[in-house]
């Protein structure tokens, strides 16, 4: 049967799917309703399902011949925003919203599950499809801590994204590094504190910090090529003092550092040089701590050009662009550090549909045309890595 008609059959339960998880979001290992909806449909679709990571699952699909192991992924949760769309299927869980596109996403894997599910026979090789908990803050580490790339060890994997930055029929692919490592930084400024009358008698950490500010965006300006290592150091905040006749103590700055380039360690050495370099000449003290946010997103070459030459069938060669790297993190890089992999965008905007808000707004929705794209890609991919 033509694919196409084979999820055009199951186009009311695609919609009624995405707009059911819609409806229900829940955080990040906090997706317990989800994770018993997703199970109960796999189950019934024949496959071997496991629950794992506290709230994921995956499920196995074993092809009538031997072969590799292919794994798709699916994110599941959901955040802490109060929605604005005015839709039926608005989210009854006051304060939390799947302003991510998740929802989306489930749903299309759980069409393809079913589909693929009735071609067994052509399968050379599995199918794991996992679903994967909290990918806003890391829960794709514990699902490869316990054992989803193994028992049958995965030789590739495959991500797609539902993106707004992109138009409803298109597709975003590139080869290598598609989406940047984040690295979330501390920096906790020590001086001395005194009276706002006489700032001699103090070391204060408030004029410290703001020139840090300042020093460390030489660092993107002028000690790297921003063409080969393309960096982002944001401060997203800055603490010190309550009172604004008193020099405080201490200050404190965070922010990010995101690379889009395989040289973290030499961007973070240069940052803490400016930060030891100004704390000198200030006569403050410092500390620096970082917890890691998303590592690199790159794409394996053979394994994009097999995606690449599956998205020209679906949606035609002028409708792939290639120019879509993008400073954001994903948690999907957990797995594409680990194994061959492709990860993918699956444009959503359409103007007159309102469905153009970026990522994490709270009148964010999906065309639900595109899911038709998603499945599609899904179910081809998956053919043409594990029957050529």
């Amino acid at each position: 049967m033509d694919i196409k008609k084979e999820i055009y059959e199951l186009k009311d339960e695609l919609i009624a799917l995405r707009r059911d998880f819609h409806q229900h979001p829940e955080l990040g290992f906090q997706e317990f309703r989800t994770q018993e909806v997703l199970e109960r449909y796999l189950i019934d679709c024949g496959l071997e399902v496991k629950r794992i990571a506290k709230t994921g699952l995956v499920a196995l699909l074993k092809g009538d011949k031997p072969g590799r192991t292919l794994l798709m992924r699916s994110d599941m949760d959901a955040l802490p925003i109060v929605e604005e769309n005015d839709v039926p299927y608005k989210s009854v869980n006051n304060g939390v919203m799947h302003a991510c596109a998740h929802d989306g996403h489930m749903a299309m894997m759980l069409i393809a599950a079913k589909i693929l599910s009735k071609k067994k026979e052509q399968l050379q090789g599995n199918i794991k499809f996992v679903f994967q908990p909290n990918e806003e803050d890391a829960g794709a580490k514990y699902m490869i801590d316990e054992g989803v790339l193994d028992n049958p060890r995965v030789d590739a994997a495959i991500g797609i994204h539902l993106w707004s930055p992109i138009e409803t029929g298109k597709i975003g692919i590139a080869k290598g590094p598609l989406m940047a490592s984040s690295e979330y930084f501390t920096i906790k400024i020590k001086g001395k504190g005194g009276h706002g009358g006489a700032p001699h008698a103090s070391i204060d950490p408030i004029i410290c910090a703001s020139s840090i500010v300042q020093q460390v965006q030489q660092i993107q300006s002028r000690k790297i090529n921003v063409i080969s290592e393309p960096t982002v150091i944001t401060f997203g905040s800055i603490q010190g003092g309550d009172f604004p006749i008193i020099i405080p103590e201490s200050a404190k700055l965070e922010g990010s550092i995101r690379c889009l380039h395989g040289n973290l360690d030499k961007i973070k050495e240069l940052f803490e040089r400016k930060i030891r370099c100004q704390c000198e000449s200030d006569e403050t003290t410092y500390e620096l701590t970082y917890k890691c946010g998303n590592r690199l997103l790159s794409n394996d070459p053979e394994i994009t050009e097999l995606v690449e030459g599956v998205a020209a069938k679906v949606v035609g060669e002028e409708n792939i662009k290639s120019d879509v790297q993008d400073m954001l993190g994903e948690d999907f890089s957990e797995f594409s550090s680990n194994v061959p992999s492709c990860f993918y965008f699956v444009g959503i905007a359409n103007k007159e549909k309102e469905t153009d808000y970026f990522h994490h707004h709270p009148k964010f929705n999906i065309d639900e045309d595109a899911l038709f794209i998603g499945v599609e890609m899904h179910v081809r991919a998956a053919l043409e890595f594990l029957t050529n």
